[in-house]
């Protein structure tokens, strides 16, 4: 274990940031290069080395985090690396996205501060990556057997790596021009630059794995001709259907799905375009929706230059500790303040939008809005409240409700859906088409990325089963409390 007494002798520190007024004005990752090594060997230290270390249950993918915090302790870099990678594809992108839900299960954190898990965990892999620990895996023989993954995101990323190194030629169609899914055109570069996605698919590339790009199933190839072309099939294309809000003046300019705003920037980013063609600059931005994705729209819009944003949200603000209802381990909702937030804006909760107003010209200028309460367990206008605020450029951050029914592939494959739209599984991820497997927010709805990442393997090693009758893949993590997950 690390330092019996680290708990006890250092507090928790996380990674410092750097200046607002500095990060603002351009789109690099938040944080100050290099601030955690000189921490993280302390930080790591504050594992207690507990009898039942219930952050391998707030974690989807079963992380060995006891085990890789002694090695970051111990500076053993390349054994850290081995550990953190044995149940983790990537865990460079958890270690910058991931909400934690291993520290909200940190049984120091009953009363205490818990370990900075996720500073450890992207610690280890940049050290990693600097040392060369990072290595592409060729399997040592094919299969002979062939599987196409529908989607880059991070579940088809991580089924197409280890299927790749299980020795089956695998081959990921991604629609967008660049691979990634919602890591490359979702996530901004602040939160993750994308070269840290362009190394894994280099890596990838190097393995055996290959790559289609800017060809949709459904649309550009038919998902039956796809399935005469190969042994298995895992979709993972996500769930993009993107919820809507039907009120009058939803037509008008300006008013667009967070998804239709984000990747612009991230293009922008790319060299696509020299400006984003749909831009905050010098507008009043609304963002409507209080989630993670919202928290994207408010911190791309200020490094655009925003005159003002706010965000809404229909719910109450939530607590900043932790209620009696999400009792640890759980993970609790608490009120959060990312670094978008931090950049500056408004955040109003408990408040719907009833409709838009436009100019004579058809673009939005002003968002109407009432405050709601709950009466009788539902959500409530409540009188007097309604007002208006200036809304010359809106975003919908509300969330997905399922996979895209308009491409055709649902339908080609003759996909069976569940109550809540997601193409339907069994335990081994495989659809009602034999051979034709699901994984990541298509089968599970919207969820984490290391949900993602942990379901990407579990179906991966459903694949193998399917095609050898065996697997020598990871067996999945298949947690019996799925109450302590998110």
């Amino acid at each position: 274990m690390a330092d019996p007494k680290g708990f006890l002798n250092h507090g928790r520190e996380v990674a410092k940031s750097r200046p607002v007024d500095v990060r603002l004005k351009d789109w690099n990752e938040v944080y100050v290069p290099g601030s955690l090594l000189p921490i993280i060997g302390k930080q790591a230290s504050r594992c207690m080395d507990c009898g039942i270390p219930f952050c391998h249950n707030g974690c989807p993918l079963g992380n060995l985090i006891p085990e890789w915090n002694d090695f970051a302790y111990r500076e053993d870099w390349t054994a850290a690396s081995e550990r953190l990678h044995a149940t983790n594809n990537f865990p460079e992108f958890t270690g910058r996205l991931c909400p934690a839900p291993c520290e909200s299960a940190c049984v120091l954190g009953i009363n205490q501060p818990a370990v900075t898990i996720k500073n450890v965990e992207v610690s280890i892999i940049d050290k990693a990556w600097e040392t060369g620990d990072v290595a592409p895996q060729a399997p040592e023989r094919l299969s002979g057997k062939t599987v196409a993954v529908i989607g880059s995101g991070p579940a088809g990323l991580a089924a197409a790596q280890q299927l790749t190194r299980a020795g089956h030629t695998v081959a990921v169609y991604e629609r967008a021009d660049r691979i990634g899914g919602l890591l490359r055109y979702g996530i901004p570069e602040f939160k993750m630059e994308k070269r840290h996605i362009n190394r894994r698919i280099e890596q990838m590339r190097a393995e055996g794995t290959r790559f289609r790009t800017g060809i949709e199933i459904g649309r550009d190839l038919k998902a039956t001709d796809l399935k005469k072309r190969y042994d298995a099939i895992v979709i993972a294309a996500g769930a993009t259907t993107a919820r809507d809000l039907p009120v009058p003046g939803r037509e008008l300019k300006g008013v667009y799905q967070a998804m239709e705003y984000l990747p612009l920037s991230n293009k922008v980013q790319e060299g696509d375009y020299v400006v984003s063609p749909v831009s905050a600059e010098g507008k009043h931005v609304v963002v409507i929706g209080g989630g993670d994705t919202g928290a994207d729209c408010v911190g791309t819009a200020h490094r655009q230059g925003a005159a003002s944003v706010t965000q809404l949200e229909i719910m109450p603000r939530p607590g900043e500790d932790r209620s009696a209802g999400q009792p640890w381990p759980t993970f609790p909702m608490l009120y959060k303040v990312t670094s978008a937030h931090e950049e500056g804006g408004e955040r109003v909760y408990s408040v719907s939008t009833t409709h838009f107003e436009g100019d004579e010209d058809g673009n939005v200028q002003w968002l109407h809005l009432t405050e709601v309460e709950f009466v009788d367990g539902k959500l409530t206008p409540k009188p007097g409240t309604e007002r208006k605020i200036p809304a010359q450029l809106v975003t919908l951050a509300m969330g997905f409700t399922g996979t895209d029914r308009e491409n055709g592939l649902v339908e080609q494959f003759g996909l069976e859906l569940d109550e809540r739209g997601n193409v339907a599984r069994d335990a081994d991820f495989q659809t009602n088409v034999p051979g034709v497997y699901v994984a990541g927010d298509a089968g599970r709805g919207q969820s984490l990325i290391v949900w993602a990442i942990a379901e990407g393997r579990s179906a991966a090693r459903g694949v193998d089963r399917f095609l050898t009758g065996a697997s020598e893949l990871p067996a999945p993590i298949r947690p019996t409390d799925r109450s302590l997950m998110v």
